[in-house]
């Protein structure tokens, strides 16, 4: 099988660890820059061209696609979709899972925990804002932000206020959610591939630090799900039509409450925390597909 993953990076950990993985169980696998990929759009014979040659007789791709070129890099896995090529992260809904605000909405249609959450168009009654999410603290999100960047705790009223007029005032766009105190600077993530969650880790951050996310300083140890969570998970990862998610959670008073539904999550931290390879479930998905 011919297996191609959509990466700037040949040398990431998640990156090397698929190919090392497709090259074991035997797939001819080759890492593509998708930003450096021509689209040849036309009625017959939709094609890309890389590097002086046509990436024809794909079986299977692994979009690896970050958040800085998700316009183009979009744009490519649908141009692999057109062309009849199965993929682990389909183009719609690698669009769907980076809008925040977009995400929250199909996760709360079907029904799962979240954190309450609001959001407006620049409105200038903050103090009403607060109130909406049970006043201060509270976590305040730029709708762009990544692995923990663009993420305020707000502790106070007046902290909260000026914190949201500031982004305000820069036209930057935010999402106000609770602050859930109990789940005391740890959250869950799930890994989830075809319906299935392969591996948890409990991520919590380091002292004094709210964001568990591990490029924050953060730590990681496995953990057992309960039934609950692992439903959580995978509902949130069907609900959002990923093959492969990584399912971020809080535990809370009531019940696993969804953060973010990630639809190119990282290997390196959930293979060393519990010890699996995750890398092959991955393939062995792309196999049972293919």
């Amino acid at each position: 099988m011919k297996i191609r993953i959509l990466s700037r990076n040949p040398r990431l950990y998640s990156t090397s660890r698929l190919v090392e993985a497709a090259k074991k169980r035997d797939h001819e696998v080759e890492v593509i820059d998708p930003i450096k990929c021509d689209l040849i759009i036309e009625k017959k014979k939709p094609t890309i061209f890389y590097k002086g040659h046509w990436l024809e007789e794909t079986d299977a791709i692994i979009p690896r696609i970050g958040a800085s070129v998700t316009f183009f890099g979009t744009a490519v896995v649908r141009q692999f979709e057109m062309m009849g090529t199965f993929t682990t992260t389909e183009s719609q809904a690698l669009v769907r899972s980076r809008d925040k605000l977009r995400s929250l909405q199909i996760l709360s249609r079907a029904r799962l925990g979240l954190p309450k959450t609001v959001f407006t168009n620049y409105s200038k009654d903050v103090s009403e804002i607060l109130e909406h999410v049970g006043g201060a603290p509270v976590i305040i999100k730029l709708l762009e932000g990544t692995q923990g960047l663009g993420v305020v705790l707000a502790e106070t009223q007046n902290a909260a206020e000026s914190v949201i007029e500031a982004f305000n005032g820069l036209q930057a766009r935010v999402i106000v959610q609770e602050f859930i105190k109990e789940a005391g600077g740890a959250d869950i993530r799930a890994f989830v591939v075809d319906g299935q969650v392969v591996g948890a880790m409990k991520r919590q951050g380091k002292d004094g630090e709210f964001r568990s996310n591990l490029h924050r300083g953060g730590s990681a140890t496995v953990i057992q799900l309960t039934d609950e969570e692992e439903n959580a998970a995978i509902k949130a990862a069907k609900a959002m039509a990923l093959g492969v998610a990584g399912v971020d959670m809080l535990q809370s008073s009531r019940g696993p409450l969804i953060l973010e539904v990630n639809s190119s999550p990282g290997l390196e931290g959930i293979e060393a925390a519990t010890g699996k390879d995750i890398a092959k479930t991955i393939i062995r998905y792309i196999e049972r597909n293919v």
